[in-house]
């Protein structure tokens, strides 16, 4: 019996994945603006952890939702707060347009971070996958020599 690993695990489809991403990047935003009163740091960690973990939970026939998920997650929190409280992420006078540069340009080094890593986690649970799929068919389509006995 094999056993699985970390990088075969994910099985959640890809919108239940997308839906737990906007929900934990608003409320990580949400967070750090009670706790801090701005989008910082708290928010960084948790988009960057947030971005490996969704990586991990996919199922392999959405890897392309995660894969583009992260610049949207991101930019899609900081267009929220640019309406609702752009002193959040840019000055109070600041429009939505502007609120939404400046505060990719703030968090730019979380979002490289989380971005990169989610793909490389993808890249690797796809080549796991494509190995021991190609493993399990060679093993399908060539049975091993059955030993017979005669007398």
């Amino acid at each position: 019996m094999s056993q699985r690993t970390l990088w075969e695990e994910g099985h959640e489809p890809g919108r239940q994945v997308a839906v737990l991403g906007v929900a934990v990047t608003l409320t990580a935003a949400v967070l750090d603006l009670f706790v801090f009163g701005s989008v910082g740091v708290l928010f960084d960690l948790c988009f960057v952890l947030l971005c490996v973990a969704l990586a991990l939970l996919v199922r392999p026939r959405d890897f392309f939702t995660v894969g583009v998920l992260p610049p949207l997650l991101m930019v899609g929190t900081f267009t929220f707060l640019g309406v609702i409280r752009p002193d959040a992420v840019a000055d109070a006078g600041d429009g939505v347009v502007q609120s939404v540069v400046t505060g990719l340009g703030h968090h730019a080094g979380a979002l490289i971070v989380g971005y990169g890593l989610s793909l490389g986690v993808l890249a690797v649970r796809h080549r796991v996958l494509h190995r021991h799929g190609t493993q399990a068919a060679n093993r399908s389509g060539s049975p091993a020599p059955t030993r017979t006995t005669s007398g």
